[in-house]
């Protein structure tokens, strides 16, 4: 086994707490739907055992081809991908989900490299984790994408009117999760959505990229990276048919943020 990328962190009562997973919260078919691809066993046992802990339903593989699979037949939450994987690698992966599925994408890579990080936000991933990391801090990150993610789904609509969110051909349905640009349907990630909500809910006002920052994660783990909004700004244009040079919808103020 190698133990060099990941920190094992046991909690008290761990073997207690593997037991009442196994037997007693198992009964729970109501759980969220986890996909875990990592072929290094270790990891993607141990993920398996924390995220089962937290009640999650796991579906977990050590290969992309056998994840493609199950992509298509069950109705998926979210998804860890590992970049290194044997046969197809995580960002084809990643690419390949959102040709379909909006649901949130966490990427696991090995190698803290700015340029991992970008391809993987750029083709559609909401966050990363470089390893070695620790299961609860990773844990945390998916207990935030689902809570963004079922905050702006059909399923979880509030009883009370939302309305939409429009300027010049752009229109964004809070109720129904659909961005349309020119009447035509724009499919978005649940971390662009969140940042083209703000934009448009404040508009004609100035972001800072710390406030956008806070507003769409709010968990403390989040280092200020402002390259990660960097990344998902201009993926959010490239859908937009949008430009820095002349914008139509989202105007760069530098040094500052952005603003609608």
């Amino acid at each position: 086994m190698k133990f060099d990328a990941i920190h094992w962190d046991f909690p008290k009562g761990y073997w207690y707490a593997i037991k009442e997973l196994y037997f007693v919260r198992g009964r729970d078919w109501m759980a969220e739907k986890v996909l875990v691809v990592d072929d290094e066993r270790d990891i993607a046992d141990l993920l398996e055992v924390y995220l089962r802990n937290e009640n999650y339903d796991v579906y977990k593989y050590y290969s992309a081809k056998e994840a493609l699979e199950c992509i298509e037949n069950q109705e998926i939450d979210l998804a860890i991908l590992d970049i290194m994987l044997p046969d197809i690698n995580g960002f084809s992966l990643c690419q390949k989900i959102r040709e379909k599925y909006t649901y949130p994408i966490i990427m696991l890579t090995a190698k803290d490299e700015e340029t991992d990080k970008i391809t993987g936000l750029t083709l559609g991933a909401d966050d990363y984790v470089t390893k070695p990391f620790r299961p609860l801090e990773l844990i945390a990150r998916v207990k935030a994408q689902l809570r963004r993610y079922k905050k702006y789904t059909p399923v979880q609509i509030e009883k009370h009117f939302t309305p939409k969110l429009t300027y010049k051909k752009l229109m964004l349905d809070t109720q129904t999760y659909e961005c349309e640009l020119n009447g035509t349907p724009i499919s978005l990630t649940p971390t662009e959505f969140s940042i083209l909500r703000i934009l448009l809910e404040r508009q004609g006002t100035v972001v800072t990229l710390e406030d956008l920052f806070h507003l769409v994660w709010k968990d403390e783990y989040y280092s200020k990276n402002s390259s990660t909004i960097t990344v998902h700004v201009r993926h959010l244009r490239e859908k937009l048919q949008d430009t820095t040079e002349k914008p139509q919808y989202i105007k760069t103020i530098w040094g500052v943020g952005y603003k609608i």
